[in-house]
């Protein structure tokens, strides 16, 4: 087979479906040496995502989201014949003459419009003829899959369910030296709560923030706040409100974080809390789960799915519940102990060469190989 995947995302982020990218390709690479796969890859990043004999990078001037996008990806897009262009980023090119296989990774768009700006509405709002265009849809999560058939009508039959899975790099480690690195590389405190993410409403940051309030106020804990992520669109209300809540010397926002230093933050943190709204599937508690940190979720979308009994589920829009959750890891040591235990159990159901080899399947699939 000759099979194209977009892959122009990476050059604007390596989180979410970035990651997602980077890691489903070095996953092919490790299974197949045989098919040939084209990575379309945005021209500035210059960096093959693989380094294999049969995996050719092609650099492409189209940038994502653009409003221009589809008029112009198609003129780009490789003369040779493709037998499967796969596009990650939920919104195939609608006229190419390929067939097609999409990811849909979640449907908040659709459920939480309140959360889009103009620009990523535009864009999302072609997912109506994404899901006709394509051959065969990707679904992260048996939540998404149903989002996909409720939301847009599509038969369950065109949608197969492929789970992602955790950096393998991300493992349990000493803590004293997870703790030693993070001090030395951000000046954090030895305790501390983590939040793994970009910085937008959907993802229920405000939330958290008026836990951690009540966190400090009413059950004494004296640990600190640890913000990992890029700021989204619409996150100005964020800092307004760590400022209302007298926070700022209490919260810290480092931004992007690479992935050697994840590990690090992760083992390092007293618990991960990701009290988003809605996930279409939510890697930083499964990656939270490689490394033995305990983790408090939303009980809504992909996170149980994802989680098990291995974590905390609290309604997101109960402040108080997400309060007395993280109380709860904090203090409870036999508590945290189980968590750990079943944690790590729980993440060894997922696997990135399983993923590979069920999406190179529908791919054979869709091609008719």
């Amino acid at each position: 087979m000759h099979i194209g995947i977009d892959a122009r995302l990476v050059h604007y982020t390596q989180a979410g479906i970035g990651q997602y990218i980077i890691r489903l390709t070095q996953a092919l690479a490790a299974i197949n040496h045989e098919d040939q796969f084209l990575l379309l890859q945005h021209r500035a990043d210059t960096v093959p995502l693989v380094h294999q004999p049969n995996f050719r990078r092609i650099g492409l001037w189209t940038p994502s989201h653009h409003r221009f996008e589809q008029r112009l990806l198609g003129l780009e897009l490789p003369r040779r014949e493709l037998d499967v262009l796969h596009s990650p980023d939920f919104i195939p090119p609608f006229h190419n003459g390929f067939r097609s296989v999409i990811t849909i990774h979640d449907l908040a768009f659709l459920l939480y419009p309140r959360f889009l700006t103009k620009e990523s509405a535009r864009y999302y709002g072609q997912i109506d003829q994404a899901v006709q265009r394509a051959d065969h849809i990707i679904a992260v999560s048996e939540s998404t899959r149903r989002d996909t058939c409720r939301l847009l009508g599509v038969s369950e039959a065109k949608i197969t369910v492929i789970y992602e899975a955790a950096h393998p790099g991300l493992r349990p480690i000493d803590r004293e030296v997870a703790l030693e690195h993070v001090r030395a590389r951000f000046g954090i405190p030895a305790d501390y709560i983590l939040f793994v993410s970009t910085i937008e409403p959907r993802k229920n940051v405000a939330g958290l923030l008026r836990a951690y309030r009540r966190l400090r106020d009413d059950y004494k804990v004296p640990h600190g706040l640890v913000l990992a992520g890029a700021r989204g669109w619409l996150s100005d209300e964020v800092y307004a409100l760590v400022d209302e809540l007298n926070l700022s010397a209490l919260c810290r926002f480092l931004g992007p974080v690479s992935g050697d230093d994840l590990v690090y933050l992760y083992n390092a943190a007293a618990c991960l809390a990701h009290p988003a709204f809605y996930e279409g599937f939510g890697l930083p508690p499964l990656e939270a789960l490689a490394c033995g940190t305990p983790v408090v979720v939303s009980n809504v979308g992909s996170l149980p799915e994802v989680v098990g009994d291995a974590a905390l589920l609290v309604d997101p829009n109960d402040t108080e519940a997400l309060a007395v959750a993280l109380g709860r890891i904090l203090t409870d040591v036999d508590l945290r102990a189980t968590l750990r235990s079943k944690g790590l159990a729980q993440v060894a159901r997922f696997s990135w060469r399983r993923a590979a080899e069920e999406t190179l399947a529908v791919y054979r699939q869709v091609a008719g190989a």
